[in-house]
């Protein structure tokens, strides 16, 4: 990846702070807040209807995430990003759960078909789920599929015409012609509520400064392995997950281009 663009990446972040709207789980709203604030950019969590419009006009980003949809929420969520399209923005799509059951896959399947998403970040089965393949899913963790990663992610970024990123051992990031691995992370970044959340937060916010969203996929998803990483590197005999969370926040925060650039281990597929 080049390294000029990233770090004009982190700079225009820092930048022009941009304002990145979510409606989220609510399980992980805070953590989501806290992370796009510790990239550099500027979170809202509004999430009713009345407001959803209006406040994704203003907006540089939106991030949909389905970890405690509603038929409200998912009303809010269809007008926010119809609103995203218009403007022209990129709208961040992670479809938590979908898989676990039939109403939160069939929502998911609608606002696909509604929207025209530009990044959706989840696991391989909830990907594989979304594309009306069926996988074991056990509540919101990964299941099992009968695909790579790699090859998922390249059907699914032809099937949505969107950039796809896959978070797993080796997290996969995809569109339509280009698809890379990153080769980063810490087993803890599974025992942490809220990772994956944070993550399609973090993408948002490249997003919304990118010329690219391609390479803002990479930069986002490589910014919580690598932070992942570093954070459990850390991580004393004595320590354990609340310390590791505690650290993960503060190697999200500290995360600049020099720091990418050395500990990313990026390949291309």
């Amino acid at each position: 990846m080049n390294n000029q663009l990233i770090q004009k990446l982190f700079l225009k972040l820092q930048e022009e702070t941009p304002l990145i709207h979510h409606i989220t789980n609510n399980v992980t709203i805070n953590d989501c807040a806290n992370a796009t604030l510790a990239i550099g950019g500027s979170p809202v969590m509004a999430a009713t209807m009345a407001e959803a419009d209006e406040m994704a006009s203003q907006s540089d980003a939106l991030v949909i995430n389905f970890g405690t949809i509603n038929d409200q929420m998912f009303e809010a969520m269809v007008i926010a990003a119809k609103a995203a399209n218009h403007k022209g923005i990129p709208v961040i799509f992670d479809p938590v759960g979908v898989g676990a059951t039939k109403y939160r896959t069939e929502k998911a399947v609608e606002f696909i078909q509604t929207i025209q998403v530009s990044i959706i970040r989840g696991n391989a089965s909830e990907v594989y789920s979304l594309m009306g393949k069926r996988a074991k899913t056990r509540g919101v963790d990964t299941g099992e599929i009968d695909m790579t990663a790699i090859d998922l992610a390249k059907e699914a970024a032809q099937h949505f015409n969107a950039i796809i990123v896959i978070s797993g051992r080796l997290d996969v990031i995809a569109n339509e012609n280009s698809i890379v691995q990153i080769d980063n992370g810490d087993v803890l970044l599974t025992r942490v509520t809220g990772t994956g959340c944070m993550t399609a937060s973090l993408i948002a916010s490249f997003a919304a400064v990118a010329d690219d969203w391609y390479y803002a996929a990479i930069a986002g998803m490589a910014t919580m392995s690598l932070a992942g990483e570093l954070a459990g590197q850390k991580l004393s005999d004595s320590e354990g997950m609340g310390t590791f969370r505690i650290k993960l926040m503060d190697e999200i925060s500290k995360m600049n281009a020099a720091t990418w650039i050395e500990g990313v281990n990026l390949n291309e597929a």
